[in-house]
């Protein structure tokens, strides 16, 4: 039982907001040196060694910085501009236009808090100057936000990708079309909302200066480039030519390049960029470096033969341990963040799931798709802090969370469409 008390003990020190890292790595050295003493850490240099090491890990930083350089470039102002008139004539059109610009910036940045922060600056004021309801407007622009989360290039596909052992390119496949299957639920959802409040969502008046073609030529000038840049990445993935990691060195370079052809280009723009893509990788190298120590006690500790025992008496065999499971996941993205999940609780879960024979891709995405609620669910997740940051006075964080409700409920009901009908979305 030495390993189960130490993973709540984990649990609790994080609730009381202690560092990640070292919560998990302190707890692993109290509980291992008490269980088995020094002796159990003599192979841990050679475990880090193994981490750094490891070629699909070198994409995160890549990605990140690909996803930093175009947060500088004013790409999220120019679509949000442009996708704001063509679909500003319909109700409810520009929340629809800041979910397909969120899409868009997902498959281009993958980074949540850049995404959410820049369609709260520029989309949130428009919404509000035209009425639209506040709880609609915060909603769909955290909702948009975290489709990085599971819309390719994912950095919690690639971390999962890793954890699981299951190729990112797969995954990377195997995402796209729950991805689009989310975006259209969005859509659907938010158009229902304005045909049944038409007074809370609005049409833009027409913009007079610009004829319907110049719209639409406006549209496809801003949508093109980042366009093309996401075709490139994934596409030398999807065809082979590129592993991964080395699509994700070419879309930090393509990153670079729209940089200079929207002007934004500059070398203390390209610092920036570096420096807080270090910040990043640290983070979340540190995290797996505590997490390595604390997945190694555990098992030291036979904390995983209690859970796989446990797990494979569950009614219902493999079904019931997929729908306790992902019932877990959900619950703890309430209160922590998808890396300590992707660290601590997958691979503890994911050799059950391959004794039961599961696909381990449609694992890795029912996963992925779990963990991007936790950025919308209260009280932690991450998108309402970002919104919450740059909102206007007038919105209270009652109007993000209420907001946010309707979408957390078509995220789960698109998960469990993926659970019940893998074969819908060619799993």
């Amino acid at each position: 039982m030495v390993g189960i008390v130490m993973f709540f003990v984990a649990l609790f020190a994080l609730l009381l907001g202690f560092p990640v890292a070292f919560t998990f790595g302190g707890i692993a050295l109290i509980f291992g040196v008490w269980a088995e003493g020094m002796d159990m850490f003599a192979f841990m240099p050679y475990r880090i060694q193994s981490i750094m090491e490891n070629t699909v890990l070198m994409a995160v930083p890549l990605f990140v910085f690909m996803g930093l350089v175009l947060q500088k470039t004013r790409l999220a102002e120019q679509l949000l501009e442009s996708m704001g008139k063509l679909f500003g004539g319909v109700n409810g059109g520009i929340a629809i236009s800041t979910v397909l610009v969120g899409a868009l910036l997902a498959a281009s940045t993958g980074v949540v808090g850049a995404s959410v922060v820049a369609m709260g600056l520029i989309s949130l004021p428009v919404m509000l100057k035209y009425n639209y309801d506040k709880g609609l407007a915060c909603g769909t622009i955290c909702a948009s936000g975290t489709l990085g989360q599971i819309i390719p290039p994912s950095i919690v596909l690639i971390l999962l990708g890793d954890v699981l052992g299951v190729p990112v390119g797969d995954l990377f496949q195997a995402a796209i079309w729950p991805g689009f299957v989310l975006v259209a639920a969005y859509i659907i959802y938010i158009l229902i909302y304005a045909k049944l409040n038409p007074e809370a969502a609005k049409a833009m008046p027409a913009d007079e200066n610009l004829n319907r073609k110049q719209e639409v030529i406006a549209a496809l000038k801003a949508v093109v480039p980042p366009l093309a840049l996401i075709i490139v990445v994934l596409g030398s993935i999807f065809a082979g030519v590129a592993t991964p990691t080395e699509s994700a060195a070419l879309g930090g370079a393509g990153a670079i390049v729209l940089a200079l052809l929207y002007g934004q280009f500059s070398f203390m723009m390209v610092y920036d960029a570096a420096k807080e893509t270090v910040k990043v990788t640290a983070m979340v190298f540190a995290i797996l470096l505590g997490a390595t120590a604390f997945s190694m006690a555990f098992t030291y500790t036979g904390g995983d033969y209690l859970v796989e025992e446990w797990m494979l008496q569950l009614p219902g065999e493999k079904w019931g341990f997929l729908i306790i499971t992902m019932l877990v996941i959900l619950v703890l993205g309430f209160f922590i963040d998808f890396v300590e999940i992707c660290f601590i609780i997958v691979p503890i879960i994911a050799p059950v799931a391959e004794l039961m024979g599961i696909n381990m891709t449609w694992f890795a995405i029912l996963v992925a798709m779990n963990l991007q609620t936790s950025f919308l669910t209260p009280p932690f997740g991450f998108s309402l802090f970002y919104l919450k940051g740059v909102a206007p006075n007038g919105v209270t964080t009652r109007d993000i969370y209420r907001g946010v409700m309707p979408f957390i409920a078509i995220q789960v009901l698109v998960l469990a469409s993926l659970l019940v009908f893998p074969g819908f979305y060619g799993m």
